[in-house]
């Protein structure tokens, strides 16, 4: 990250420096509850690198990340959710991405069909 440009949300909660409910965490991984969650299982996981702004930059550098990312996905919602879920990428302004530090959406709970995106 060059001097000038400023750390993510997602850095300052992996300092600490905000507030967030923290439900997995391990050396290279955070994974926080969302605060606008779109399903009954909202959960959003997190790289702690600020190096990938988004899965397909993460797939090309570190797919062993990527592969961890999705595992631990995989744990949470077997945990909250009976092992399904939904786990969505969001890669540019147009396709809703509005924090450009990779992370991945865990969602679950009752999701209909086209319910994706309102």
């Amino acid at each position: 990250m060059s001097e000038t440009q400023e750390s993510s949300i997602f850095t300052k909660i992996i300092a600490r420096e905000i507030p967030a409910d923290v439900v997995f965490e391990n050396e290279r991984i955070i994974a926080i509850t969302d605060i606008a969650p779109k399903a009954p299982v909202h959960l959003l996981v997190i790289p702690k690198t600020e190096r990938y702004r988004n899965v397909g930059e993460l797939a090309a550098g570190d797919p062993a990340l990527l592969a961890e990312v999705v595992a631990v996905s995989q744990q949470l919602a077997t945990e909250r959710s009976g092992g399904e879920f939904r786990l969505v990428f969001n890669t540019g302004p147009s396709a809703g991405q509005t924090v450009f530090h990779v992370h991945a959406h865990v969602l679950g709970g009752s999701l209909p069909e086209g319910t994706l995106g309102q």
